[in-house]
Formats: C-alpha cells, structure tokens, sequence
C-alpha cells in the first residue's frame, strides 16, 4: 500500500522562513529512517504559496490565480510518499514524526490500479503502467 503524508503549511513556512538547524537535523534522521526500512519513495518541502498558482476549470474556460492564496489553513508545505504493509504501520511511522506544537499530519492512501474495478480496462492498464515506467526513467 502507497501513502501520501500531507505536512500542513504555517503562518512562519507562508513567510518564507526556513525550519531550525535542529528541526532540520531531526527531519534528517527520521527520513533516513524510513529510506532504510524501504518505507520512503519520495518527499520534498514545498516553497510557500507566493510562489505558486491555481488553475480553476469551468468548461473551456481556465482562470488563473497566483499566489499567495487567502485560505492559508489549508495550504501545504510538504509531502512524503511512503509504501507500508498496512494503514497501521504508516501510521505508526507517521507518530515517530519529529513534529510538536498541536501540527496535524494528513495520511491518505494512493490508489493502486487494482481500486479501480472493471472501469480499468486491460488496455487503460496497460497504458498507465507504461507511463509508470516512463516516469520512472525521467
């Protein structure tokens, strides 16, 4: 099982501040944990949302809105994605998290082709696996 971890922006992240060397020594230690247990397949931090944008579909129409964006509760600063045996053994990676203060950590599971049922033909299959691997070589 894939899952996503969503880590939740704050006023200090949306103003560009950079963590603590101790933060980020702590973060350090703990990816590395979960690189050499097989659990980690990628994370990064992401730049706050003065540096981004949102892209709103109504038809044909695309309307365009940089940043930063007004609903600051729900912006996110980083992510992981991890591959776990079991919901209950990311979440029991996701509680040795050196994160403090009250933060909330979102855990969500990726779908695998398999969710999908009988609306993933063969060929749709076949198609998403080789756009896997070509992602995979990039």
């Amino acid at each position: 099982m894939r899952f996503m971890v969503l880590v939740p922006g704050s006023p200090e992240s949306e103003a560009g501040e950079m963590p603590s060397t101790e933060l980020l020594g702590a973060m350090t230690k703990y990816n590395e944990e979960l690189v050499k247990s097989g659990v980690m397949l990628a994370g990064e931090g992401l730049h706050s949302t003065a540096r981004g944008a949102k892209v709103r579909f109504n038809g044909s129409e695309r309307t365009i809105t940089d940043g930063p964006f007004a609903e600051a509760k729900e912006i996110v600063a980083g992510y992981w994605i991890w591959e776990c045996a079991s919901r209950d053994e990311a979440i029991e990676w996701l509680k040795r998290a050196p994160f403090d203060g009250g933060v909330e950590i979102e855990l969500r599971q990726i779908f695998d082709a398999d969710d999908f049922g009988e609306q993933l033909t063969p060929e749709l299959r076949e198609a998403n696996e080789r756009l896997r691997e070509q992602t995979a070589q990039n």
